[in-house]
């Protein structure tokens, strides 16, 4: 639920950066406003490694659920004052200057967000159903971006005069309602007993970000490259909805893509989750990130081809058996790189970092004419490459399904000499 709540905001403003911020935050005269509000959703990327290292620091000293707190009330908070600001018209360059600075905060608490619910769901879970229990943290996210999409079709069906006054402000104002409802299910967490007891014996890391580099720096690097994936996201969320804009597709349409994808995929993940449980973490993403590549071009192909029902079939297949599998198996993946010591800090900087590439997807691929007629070939080229990228790295890694979660990270996966004792 908390998940559903951070991501609900995150992605309402993914969705306005791609179809109302161009006419308000910017001049109406601009030929570049698209690509200026597209770099206004990517500078919650840029604030997400800092807010990664601050976060990922208190969640591995006082703990996961304190974190969650904060990190729901700080994107609650940021999200409304979103819908409070004024438009470019009134106060001219501080309105967007004022956008870049709430985003900032969104990003701050989007880096605390999904680390901090993978490590306690991941520490919380049966070592043998991890990947399946850490998957539904990514549930809530999707059920964020379908809540986001739902509330904006009524929003863009607006007449021009209404949507661009006071119409768009109705979906940010709304975070208010649904972030009182997260908290009060959110306050009731435990911490897990492993983080417990180590907090209670005194083995939590003074300085866990040192801890990390000395000991993780590789695998941080492997999260780093992994995350790239996350771009897929973006693209299909964002860029796509301004490329079928460009190309004719009605704006409904563009955002019933998103809204029924991500429904299927809360139906695919748990079964590609529970898959990774039993064959691995390593196939199933590595799976993932090689078909988002090969769907992508189809996907975007279709939105030019005049059939509805065909796209809708592509991007169901794009996002929902292909992106979808690397989706739901991430958390534990990630996660199982590091102990419960510098876990919530290695989630954190390396996804947070890996996603600076999803943060700036849509305003890299835009500026280099994806957005256009024919862009799809930039579009598609670029994700072919993000997602290699992130199976090279996945090939990487050691395969941890089978290693008991708390002796995940530690040097129990060195090699030891036969009968020694480990002292994990």
């Amino acid at each position: 639920m908390g998940s559903a709540v951070e991501y609900y905001d995150f992605f309402v403003f993914g969705t306005a950066a791609a179809l109302i911020f161009p006419q308000v935050f910017f001049p109406d005269d601009d030929a570049s406003a698209q690509v200026m509000s597209f770099a206004t959703f990517g500078f919650a990327y840029v604030a997400r490694p800092v807010g990664a290292v601050i976060l990922g620091h208190f969640g591995d000293r006082v703990g996961r659920q304190r974190v969650l707190m904060f990190t729901l009330v700080l994107m609650g908070v940021a999200t409304f004052a979103i819908g409070c600001l004024p438009s470019f018209d009134a106060i001219g360059w501080t309105a967007p200057a004022l956008l870049v600075l709430c985003r900032l905060l969104q990003g701050l608490s989007a880096a605390g967000e999904q680390a901090g619910a993978s490590s306690l769901t991941l520490e919380h879970a049966p070592d043998d159903r991890r990947s399946f229990f850490t998957s539904w943290t990514l549930t809530g996210t999707q059920g964020g971006q379908i809540l986001a999409a739902l509330v904006m079709l009524p929003v863009v069906a607006m007449p021009d005069d209404i949507k661009f006054s006071w119409g768009w402000r109705i979906p940010f104002w709304l975070s208010a309602l649904v972030v009182v409802v997260a908290w009060v299910i959110r306050r009731t967490l435990h911490e897990p007993p492993e983080f417990a007891r180590k907090q209670a014996t005194g083995q939590i890391a003074k300085i866990p970000l040192a801890d990390l580099l000395r000991h993780h720096w590789a695998d941080v690097l492997r999260v780093v490259f992994c995350a790239f994936i996350a771009a897929v996201s973006t693209v299909f969320g964002n860029l796509a909805i301004a490329y079928g804009k460009e190309v004719g597709v009605n704006e409904s349409i563009t955002l019933w893509l998103v809204v029924v994808a991500n429904i299927v995929a809360l139906g695919t993940q748990p079964v590609f989750a529970t898959v990774a449980d039993r064959i691995g973490r390593k196939p199933v993403f590595i799976y993932g990130a090689l078909s988002s590549a090969a769907f992508m071009p189809f996907y975007l192909l279709s939105m030019s081809s005049g059939n509805d029902l065909l796209t809708f079939a592509l991007a169901v297949l794009t996002f929902s058996f292909g992106y979808a599998a690397a989706n739901a198996v991430w958390p534990s993946f990630y996660g199982e790189m590091f102990n419960s010591r510098v876990r919530f800090s290695g989630l954190a900087i390396g996804t947070q970092l890996g996603f600076l590439m999803a943060g700036f997807a849509p305003t890299i691929v835009t500026a280099l004419g994806g957005v256009e007629e024919g862009g799809w070939k930039v579009t598609a080229g670029f994700t072919a490459v993000i997602a290699i990228t992130a199976a090279i790295s996945a090939a990487t890694a050691r395969e941890t399904k089978d290693i008991p979660t708390a002796q995940l990270g530690g040097p129990a996966l060195d090699p030891a000499p036969i009968g020694a004792t480990i002292n994990r």
